[in-house]
């Protein structure tokens, strides 16, 4: 949900200009038996081109309402506690409405799969965090859902209009975008989408600029019994002075600053939305925990310290003439979750009452983590429950992890209290707890068809002394493979201090 501002301070629509849109609307919808999507986030774009489309099917008669229209809100888990109420809350007022107006209005809230989700990725997993360059958390948690979606009703209806609300004059990259398909049109105000075949994407508000969209909401009463005042309102806190001007007054800041998304959101250095709405109204300071919180996970200055030398494979990657930085280490994951359930309790502690409860993270996110802890890392001291414990003051609710009983917490505190007498052999406790678990995991003849494979890549892994070690066996090898005209990664050995060593392909 993230917003632009528009250089322009002039409107360019009319009550001619709506009223011809409108018809533009029912004449689209009308031309055929293809069922319309409209994309909902609850800001204001969203809300605009629907309640464009619900004034304009409003007025046809209730017998040639025969099409279905599906508004589909996408819940990242993780949005702004305040941004996801007034969507939450939208869709229910749609649902009343749609159905005592008999309109063909459906909502739908998209989220996505446990195995997406941030925290799994993060926490779970060890994902660094979210980056230009790394930027893992859109396609797994907006895109995906709203794919399965639509591909769902492309498969039962064979095609799909798709209704969004993006403009031109959001950016320069949305308006050559735009541009680009507005002439590969089949269709009359219809572009086709580059990912989704038999996909048709309808923009009605292509040409507003930001003060279009704000005179249309302020003069047009909401039609499922919302309060576009209380969208502005939302909107004006959100910016740095509180002041939210409509139009027309040169030189005056916008509302278009406002960026409302996710509050663990790292591919910002600040999140000045959140900011302001906590220093614009003491009633939303019980947000604070989640800024904070936010802010420490986004520290990409010591981020490289907290990550393991290894990549998610186990493998060595170089980059910078040193190795480029994998997963999250075991403690630093323990630690934020711990957190993030501190944060939990504390703002359940302190939040509005007309909130109900805020899940930060929910239960069977941590079940996934738990499985992706003892199961794929073998961390059989399994902390989790006891983490959860800890912090919730009650037992962790799911008890669906099968592990074998032999080797616990007991087991791994000697195992790790052995290993210690070795220090310079950092790497050699994470071995032997991997063999460990590979092999008390392998209690049948076929549970231990691949075993041999299993306990020779974890050896691999953990085969040297220490990242210092592991470095120079990287770089001597990349080194080797230059000198005797063997392929080898060229940026591993180029300093280029400006570059970022994480990318998407790695």
């Amino acid at each position: 949900m993230s917003e632009n501002i528009s250089c322009s301070r002039e409107t360019t629509i009319t009550k001619t200009t709506i009223e011809g849109l409108k018809e533009t609307v029912r004449n689209l919808y009308l031309a055929d038996e293809i069922p319309w999507v409209i994309g909902y986030s609850g800001g204001k774009d969203s809300t605009a081109a629907l309640q464009l489309v619900w004034l304009s099917l409003r007025e046809l008669p209730k017998e040639k309402l025969n099409k279905t229209v599906h508004i589909i809100n996408t819940d990242t888990l993780v949005e702004s506690p305040v941004v996801a109420k007034w969507a939450q809350n939208s869709l229910l007022k749609m649902e009343e409405t749609a159905e005592r107006e008999e309109l063909p209005f459906v909502t739908h809230r998209l989220t996505p799969k446990v195995e997406n989700t941030f925290w799994v990725n993060l926490l779970g997993k060890g994902y660094p965090f979210p980056r230009k360059k790394f930027r893992w958390c859109t396609s797994r948690m907006k895109i995906l859902p709203v794919n399965d979606f639509i591909k769902e009703r492309i498969a039962q209806y064979g095609e799909i209009i798709l209704v969004l609300g993006t403009r031109k004059s959001e950016s320069v990259n949305r308006a050559k975008t735009m541009a680009y398909y507005e002439k590969l049109r089949v269709r009359e105000l219809l572009s086709p989408n580059p990912t989704l075949a038999n996909e048709l994407v309808f923009s009605p508000l292509e040409n507003w600029n930001n003060n279009d969209v704000w005179l249309f909401l302020m003069q047009y009463k909401n039609p499922w019994g919302y309060d576009n005042n209380d969208l502005l309102t939302m909107y004006r806190g959100a910016t740095e002075d509180g002041e939210c001007p409509m139009m027309v007054e040169a030189g005056l800041p916008s509302c278009g600053k406002s960026r409302f998304g996710c509050w663990v959101c790292t591919m910002v250095e600040q999140d000045k939305s959140m900011e302001a709405m906590i220093a614009n109204d003491s009633e939303k300071e019980w947000m604070t925990p989640l800024l904070e919180f936010r802010n420490e996970i986004g520290q990409e200055r010591i981020d490289r310290d907290r990550r393991d030398f290894r990549k998610m494979g186990g493998f060595l990657q170089g980059y910078n003439g040193r190795l480029s930085h994998g997963p999250y280490k075991k403690e630093i994951r323990e630690k934020w979750l711990r957190q993030l359930l501190e944060q939990q309790v504390k703002i359940n502690e302190n939040c509005p009452e007309d909130f109900d409860y805020i899940e930060l993270i929910s239960i069977p996110e941590l079940v996934e983590i738990r499985r992706i802890w003892v199961s794929e890392k073998h961390e059989f001291e399994d902390t989790l429950p006891r983490i959860y414990e800890e912090v919730m003051g009650k037992s962790f609710p799911d008890n669906s992890l099968i592990r074998p009983e032999s080797f616990q917490e007991r087991e791994w505190d000697i195992l790790k209290e052995v290993c210690e007498e070795y220090p310079e052999k950092e790497l050699l406790f994470e071995m032997m707890y991997s063999l460990v678990d590979l092999e008390a995991g392998s209690n049948s003849m076929s549970s231990r068809k691949g075993l041999k494979a299993e306990l020779e890549k974890a050896i691999k892994r953990n085969c040297y002394d220490n990242e210092s070690d592991a470095e120079k066996y990287y770089l001597d090898t990349i080194k080797r493979k230059k000198e005797f005209g063997g392929a080898y990664k060229t940026d591993a050995l180029v300093m280029d201090e400006s570059a970022d060593e994480l990318t998407e392909e790695s």
